[in-house]
């Protein structure tokens, strides 16, 4: 009995956290009588109506693709920015740089609502309202990324950076062809975790995008609300938010694993 009490508390848990998920899938196949449980356990009656209402009333297809740009573009950019930095602030030898890095890790302090506004302010000064640009560059800048970054890159054998300085390695090569292959797990889990940020992101989305063309599909499911659009068609639209989210986690799964079983190893 007791070697069950932790995998039965961890199948609880599992259940506890995938219910709202069922019963999101449910209530989005179920016809239009079946909108609160125990109607929509009524599988014989599901259809795929209220997935075709919603993408053919809601401009959906639009808010996809600008989830998709907002999401993609901000891991790219991020990934590249937080690793030069963390290999910068974890291998190089300048002055301030210990008080610079923890300087902008004290950013982390600041609760992004305190920023909103200022933000705002600058953004729509420059020009950046109902643009992508305006969506995705302030949000690059992101200290928890290159504090992971550094941490991992830390664990690296200086060995490593001094054959290649020896072979005449430029810094650009360094960080190309030994930097980089190293650092792959932690990219990867670290990739999926902005996607998943950016993905679900509402605040700043509806801040900067304010008209329709502009929308997440955080922010235009939420605009589906106060336009008396049915519950079952608003649950079909969450349904097919979560499908990308669950696409990114299970092929970058086996760098997610590797990530955590590289975590800690010295040279």
């Amino acid at each position: 009995m007791a070697r069950l009490r932790l995998p039965a508390l961890l199948v609880l848990v599992a259940l506890v956290t995938m219910t709202p998920f069922v019963v999101m899938v449910l209530v989005a196949f179920a016809p239009a009588g079946g909108r609160t449980l125990p109607g929509a356990f009524d599988l014989t009656r599901a259809t795929w109506e209220n997935f075709s209402a919603v993408l053919s009333g809601a401009d959906i297809t639009r808010w996809a693709v600008n989830s998709l740009v907002y999401s993609l573009v901000s891991v790219v950019l991020i990934l590249l920015f937080s690793s030069m930095a963390g290999y910068a602030f974890a291998k190089k030898r300048f002055p301030g740089r210990e008080l610079l890095f923890w300087s902008f890790l004290a950013t982390l302090m600041v609760p992004f609502q305190a920023t909103l506004i200022p933000y705002f302010v600058l953004v729509s000064r420059l020009g950046g309202v109902d643009t992508y640009w305006g969506l995705i560059v302030p949000t690059l800048a992101n200290s928890q990324a290159v504090f992971l970054m550094r941490q991992f890159i830390r664990q690296l054998p200086d060995e490593l950076f001094e054959a290649a300085k020896i072979d005449g390695a430029s810094e650009w090569r360094i960080y190309t062809t030994v930097v980089i292959p190293l650092i792959t797990p932690v990219l990867a889990t670290l990739g999926v975790f902005v996607f998943l940020w950016h993905w679900n992101d509402f605040l700043w989305p509806l801040v900067i995008g304010q008209s329709s063309h502009m929308r997440t599909l955080t922010v235009g499911l939420a605009t589906l609300e106060g336009e008396n659009v049915a519950v079952n068609q608003i649950m079909a639209g969450a349904t097919i938010t979560v499908l990308p989210c669950l696409l990114v986690f299970g092929l970058l799964q086996r760098y997610l694993t590797d990530s955590i079983a590289t975590t800690g190893l010295k040279s």
